[in-house]
């Protein structure tokens, strides 16, 4: 969902193939026991568990700001799909989906194609898609950066009229994982001239400034300040942080600290 008040950012955990169902009760138990009592309700935060345990903790966030969302969905509401989670699957449990991580794209193989089918298909079931963007080290070495991630945000939102409910999380691969984020300076040309100048061709200057756009690729508490002082990053969204309960928090408790 587009957040409902001018500077409220969103903080999202990412927790990929890591937890199996008593380890992700007991991650998410304790992230909502570390926020208990603490005003973030200002702030999307949004837990992305493995398929497995998506019950088993949403009955943990039951009752709490914390929001829940999937890793990846599949475009077809059903059929004989073997292996696959339909959008249709994840209503009542999930309010976000994440779509295009780049371990999707370079590791699975999916393409933009795919990843439009995906956004259409998560929007008609009224769930909010959070698009991954991003080049990989090669394609910025080569100076194709704005090529890559203009066509990502072109093709992957083909014939979706209305985006209202979309985040953007803007990931360069050579980042995630690495313990070397992207500088500001590389994160805010890529999201100003790129991402929301794209989304100002492709809709209108009104859309391209509300649309909630993340940056992610090795962040920490010790750095996430250095892009939240800046107001064309509305938000991270967490690799590895989100897996350390108290890290993951301290990450939230920064993010707030930007709403004062």
């Amino acid at each position: 969902m587009v957040p409902e008040k001018a500077g409220q950012l969103m903080v999202i955990g990412n927790w990929k193939m890591n937890t199996n169902v008593p380890e992700g009760i007991k991650l998410a138990s304790k992230i909502r026991e570390l926020l208990s009592g603490k005003a973030y309700h200002e702030i999307e935060v949004v837990l992305c568990p493995p398929f497995t345990s998506i019950a088993h903790i949403s009955d943990v966030l039951s009752g709490s700001d914390l929001k829940l969302g999937a890793q990846n969905v599949f475009y077809e509401k059903e059929g004989p799909f073997t292996g696959e989670i339909s959008a249709r699957m994840l209503l009542g449990l999930c309010q976000f989906v994440i779509i295009g991580h780049s371990e999707r794209r370079h590791v699975i193989g999916e393409s933009n194609l795919d990843l439009n089918a995906k956004i259409k298909e998560v929007f008609s079931q009224d769930m909010n898609p959070i698009l991954c963007v991003g080049e990989t080290s090669e394609e910025r070495d080569s100076g194709l950066t704005n090529v890559v991630v203009k066509e990502q945000i072109r093709q992957a939102l083909d014939g979706v009229e209305d985006i209202n409910g979309l985040a953007i999380a803007y990931e360069p691969v050579w980042a995630i994982g690495t313990g070397v984020p992207a500088s500001f300076a590389q994160v805010e040309d890529v999201i100003e001239s790129v991402i929301r100048g794209e989304l100002a061709t492709c809709y209108d200057d009104v859309i391209s400034r509300i649309t909630p756009v993340l940056y992610g690729g090795s962040v920490s508490s010790s750095n996430v300040a250095e892009f939240l002082g800046h107001s064309s990053i509305q938000g991270t969204l967490l690799g590895g942080a989100s897996l350390d309960a108290c890290e993951f928090v301290k990450i939230v408790d920064e993010t707030a600290s930007h709403l004062q």
